[in-house]
């Protein structure tokens, strides 16, 4: 399954971190913090998502995943929606 840092490095190969943060109106400190924690929010990963022209619908649910703690219920989501995207 994609993650979101597979979307950050897609906006990277396009632009720096100071771009991207300028553009979506954020401090310069916020995708440093969101790339240290190996995770974007939901909402910003559906900003940059939809900036590349990418479905900000996967790539809000590909957050809301990654934020969740390892559970039964997760490892299902995680599983359906594989199947969708691979």
């Amino acid at each position: 399954m994609p993650t979101t840092m597979d979307l950050l490095d897609m906006a990277l190969e396009k632009d720096n971190l100071r771009a991207w943060a300028r553009r979506l109106d954020l401090s310069d400190e916020a995708l440093r913090t969101a790339r240290s924690r190996r995770r974007l929010s939901p909402v910003l990963a559906g900003c940059l998502a939809e900036d590349l022209h990418e479905d900000p619908a996967k790539w809000m649910l590909i957050a809301v995943l990654e934020s969740e703690r390892e559970s039964m219920c997760k490892t299902r989501m995680i599983q359906r929606f594989s199947k969708t995207w691979s």
